[in-house]
């Protein structure tokens, strides 16, 4: 499994900081969200003052917002609901841009990024 050393982000100290302190229970949930999303195709990882976004060649694309002592909470973003799911706890549009949905995915145990996961992650990133 990677680890922040061996992630692609465009600022590797940050990221370093950003991790920095969490229980290894979380940065275990963490590395394997990424390691999945690697699995389906080439991501860089954004670390910023108060979340990580994830991005595709053209846009950042998904964004960990949380992570807990216990979880991690993650942001994907697309143009419409995907309402017809058991993975998101809550849809709603995104702050100040009514043209994009934000779909929030609270990771608590490394099986929930299960099928359903993936092909949002996939849809994500082709997006």
């Amino acid at each position: 499994m990677a680890k922040w050393n061996e992630l692609i982000s465009d600022n590797p100290q940050a990221l370093e900081r950003f991790l920095n302190r969490k229980s290894d229970y979380t940065l275990e949930l963490f590395y394997h969200f990424i390691n999945e999303f690697q699995k389906i195709a080439q991501i860089t990882i954004h670390p910023g003052k108060t979340m990580i976004g994830i991005s595709n060649p053209r846009r950042k694309i998904v964004y960990v917002t949380q992570l807990g002592r216990n979880f991690i909470h993650v942001i994907f973003v697309f143009k419409q609901a995907w309402h017809d799911n058991l993975c998101f706890q809550k849809i709603v549009p995104m702050p100040g841009d009514n043209t994009r949905m934000t779909h929030h995915f609270r990771m608590l145990h490394i099986d929930d990024v299960n099928d359903e996961v993936l092909k949002f992650m996939k849809m994500a990133w082709e997006s």
